[in-house]
């Protein structure tokens, strides 16, 4: 008999004790073949995470009440009790099912009160048993057991020899490469002589779940040796494994530390030398950033940087990410600046050559160049160009870089969703970089470039950050002088750059950024635009891509307008482009089968054979002949529309009014804001009132498939009801366009540079608008407003007096006939 750490608990095994083993020499049924007898039910001692097996001596630690009663008593009168192992070692107070259906008949050999005032028993199994019910619950557990026989095999059984045998080696195995076991414990195992013992003792201490031990003590003993073989061999596979991996690790670090230590003499035999590369770099690094024009603030910083790269060494991976911050450091444009180009007249030819209108921005980039000469010193402008696709707002920033002879940098921030992308990441992350400003100044070389942030309103945002929150510190004139990147961890100067961001919809810029911006509308481009786009720029640009030369064909403008007219339609001119490409590629390709071209010059007639049928047709003047039609003005992204406003009466109880043509809401209230004045000022336009008892009116605009909404065909509508209710005509080539309230009053609408010439192309003549908008007209070139005559109006009685002529309509009709009344003969 061995004693090791003879220690257990209620609660949970000691996996590096072993319990204690009777082990003597001669017949080992003797041992079982002791008297057991008890009378009624036995006391039930339940075991939390403990199995005892016959044979062995196990210490345990009472933690229970009713445990130390059973204890005690079975001391005392030195009775026999059952010990079973709980399922689930939390329960307080198990019941049958909670215990496993096999445990053994123990006695309680010693009662221990220990230094810590806990009590220590130590248990002696004798024989398996079988729990056939719980016959008490208190003060403790009782119940009725039956016993279980081992039959243990005979001496001359090799097999069974075989496998105790090997039982024993695998144990040893295991606990020699084992952690968790004492190696004292190998004596015990090699000095058990007895089969039952030696497999009932590796079963009690193998650190096995209590399942699988629960599994063993419920076989015979043959079957219990053979699936102990076969959980030893698992077992020993995998610390072997666990060994042979640790192993691994430590031979790895120690071939580190050799590599360390060849890296260390190798730097010292440099040295001996003349010097390591390393060092040879850093000096390179540190004489250069001492011809840098940067902040005292940053020169300390970079020497201290520097410093640590020194301390480094060069196989650590610290080593790379502090290189590349310093090469970045060293890349930044410090105090660089190219020299403005302050010679106004130039700068201003240069705009206007390389884009047709857009005064608006030439005349700010114009200003800020006079008051840059005037003060030699200022901070660059935030701007931002919106409005439709394909006007130029990205183009124009080159040209605006080229006239102030600046670097150029285009930034898209279409789809950007990381705030890491404009502010960057810190060094410490791995693969950590600076944000795409510092980058890009870094190309540039440049600290005052001209900087375009293309498609701002594009911006996206995610769990990794707001990017469009990060450039509020880029486009603050008050805050970007110290703009600080997560990479640099340092602030630098941005206030010189001149900032210019494009965008299609500012509804989806934030506010805030919004705010820092100075907003330059870039409206779609007119047909006599587009025209002259084309002719001065794009024409010449598509003849060099062809490989053509302008003396060997010609696109007049006659030609670009019948283009423009019926084959693009849109605000820009990508379109247009794309169709002048189509013809040069045609032009192309007969020159080079034929050696010569068909045509020298494209005529509108020719567009056909180009181009294929018109894509899109204008609406024309449709004349005066019928009462209830007027000519409104509409405005479209693609430009000025004039629509048509049709009212027709039938005879009916006046209570229905219809709306057709795809109308919005807001449109749809215009035309019931018209007819509620008409009726309240029926006498106005001399209209009996019962008209509107007997008539129901029906309001239509043409083209029903286009969606059609906003409050600028109020007059419209209002002039097309009174037409058709006085059946008066309205006159010839006039077209309109206001809102209107229900007082009368006519209101400004927008628009109007793109409705006055989509008027002119259509016929018109004759325009009414509301007076407010007469300094919208001022401001467009008197080349468009010739052959025009305008009206300003206040209110809608003004417009009826000017549009309804005296004269009835071709197809009027008698509103102030009576209806007929049915007769009895009728029905």
């Amino acid at each position: 008999m061995r004693k090791d750490n003879y220690t257990s608990d209620d609660e949970e095994q000691n996996e590096k004790s072993f319990s204690l083993v009777a082990d003597f020499e001669g017949n080992e049924e003797q041992l079982f073949d002791i008297e057991i007898e008890w009378d009624g039910d036995l006391p039930i001692l339940p075991l939390r995470s403990l199995i005892l097996y016959p044979g062995v001596f196990l210490p345990i630690t009472i933690g229970r009440k009713s445990s130390l009663k059973i204890i005690n008593e079975a001391e005392k009168k030195r009775n026999f009790i059952a010990v079973f192992c709980q399922k689930e070692a939390k329960k307080e107070q198990p019941l049958k099912e909670d215990l496993y259906p096999v445990g053994v008949i123990a006695k309680v050999v010693k009662v221990l009160l220990m230094p810590d005032h806990t009590t220590t028993a130590i248990l002696q199994g004798f024989k398996r048993i079988e729990l056939l019910e719980l016959t008490q619950l208190q003060p403790y557990l009782k119940g009725n057991v039956r016993l279980l026989n081992d039959d243990v095999p005979p001496e001359n059984d090799k097999e069974f020899a075989a496998l105790i045998e090997s039982c024993r080696d695998l144990s040893i195995r295991y606990i020699k490469a084992s952690e968790r076991i004492h190696k004292d414990s190998i004596f015990a195992v090699k000095n058990i002589h007895s089969p039952i013992f030696l497999v009932n003792f590796i079963c009690t201490n193998l650190p096995l779940k209590i399942e699988e031990k629960a599994e063993l003590i419920n076989m015979e003993l043959r079957d219990r040796t053979s699936r102990l073989l076969d959980i030893l061999n698992r077992e020993v596979q995998l610390l072997e494994l666990k060994t042979s991996i640790q192993m691994r690790a430590r031979e790895e670090i120690d071939q580190q530390q050799r590599e360390y230590f060849l890296q260390q003499q190798i730097k010292n035999i440099q040295e001996e030398l003349g010097g390591s590369s390393q060092s040879q770099e850093i000096e390179e690094m540190r004489e250069k950033g001492e011809h840098m024009s940067w902040p005292i603030e940053i020169a300390k910083t970079f020497e201290k940087e520097l410093t640590k790269l020194d301390r480094t060494h060069p196989q650590s991976p610290d080593y790379s990410i502090q290189l590349n911050y310093l090469q970045t450091l060293l890349g930044l444009p410090w105090g660089v600046f190219t020299k403005d180009n302050l010679n106004l007249v130039q700068a201003e030819k240069k705009l206007n050559k390389d884009h047709y209108g857009l005064e608006k921005v030439k005349e700010r980039i114009l200003e800020h160049l006079a008051v840059l000469k005037l003060k030699n010193d200022m901070k660059s402008p935030i701007i931002c160009l919106y409005g439709p696709p394909g006007v130029g707002k990205t183009s124009l920033g080159r040209s605006i870089a080229s006239a102030l002879k600046r670097k150029y940098i285009r930034m898209s921030l279409g789809g950007v969703h990381d705030e890491a992308e404009i502010r960057g990441h810190r060094k410490t992350y791995i693969g950590a970089m600076p944000g795409r400003i510092i980058k890009s100044l870094i190309k540039a070389g440049s600290s005052n470039p001209v900087f375009i942030l293309d498609e701002i309103d594009k911006l996206g945002s995610d769990h990794k950050g707001d990017p469009s929150s990060a450039l509020l510190e880029v486009l603050d004139p008050e805050q970007n002088n110290t703009f600080h990147d997560n990479f640099l961890d340092v602030d630098y100067d941005l206030s010189k750059v001149m900032f210019i961001a494009t965008a299609n919809n500012l509804n989806t810029i934030p506010a805030p950024l919004l705010d820092r911006m100075e907003l330059i509308e870039i409206s779609g481009y007119i047909t006599e635009e587009k025209v002259e786009i084309a002719h001065r720029h794009l024409v010449p640009k598509t003849l060099e891509a062809n490989g053509l030369k302008k003396t060997e064909i010609k696109i007049p403008k006659s030609t670009l307008e019948a283009i423009v007219e019926s084959y693009s339609r849109e605000s820009g001119v990508r379109e247009l482009e794309k169709k002048i490409g189509k013809i040069l590629r045609k032009s192309a390709r007969q020159y080079a089968t034929n050696g010569f071209l068909e045509k020298s010059e494209i005529k509108p007639a020719d567009l056909y054979d180009f181009l294929g049928v018109p894509e899109y047709s204008r609406d024309k003047y449709q004349g005066n002949d019928y009462a209830g039609v007027v000519t409104g003005l509409a405005w479209t992204a693609v430009g000025g529309e004039i629509l048509f406003v049709e009212t027709s009466l039938s005879r009916g109880k006046g209570d229905k009014l219809t709306l057709t043509g795809n109308l919005g809401d807001v449109m749809k209230e215009s035309a019931m804001l018209a007819l509620e004045y008409i009726k309240a000022h029926a006498s106005v336009l001399n209209l009996n009132e019962d008209i509107f008892s007997n008539w129901n009116i029906h309001i239509h605009v043409p083209e029903g498939a286009i969606p059609k909404d906003g409050p600028s065909a109020g007059i419209t509508m209002a002039t097309s009801l009174a037409s058709a209710l006085t059946q008066r005509r309205v006159k010839a080539n006039l077209a309109m366009t206001g809102e209107i309230t229900l007082r009368g009053k006519v209101l400004p609408v927008g628009g109007i540079k793109e409705k006055i010439l989509a008027a002119k192309r259509a016929g018109i003549k004759e325009i009414i608008l509301s007076a407010e908008n007469k300094k919208n007209i001022e401001e467009i070139e008197a080349l468009y407003l010739k052959g025009l005559t305008f009206h300003y109006v206040n209110e809608i009685k003004e417009v009826f007096a000017i549009a309804l002529t005296g004269e009835k309509a071709a197809d009027a009709i008698d509103l102030t006939a009576k209806r007929p009344v049915k007769t009895s003969n009728d029905i």
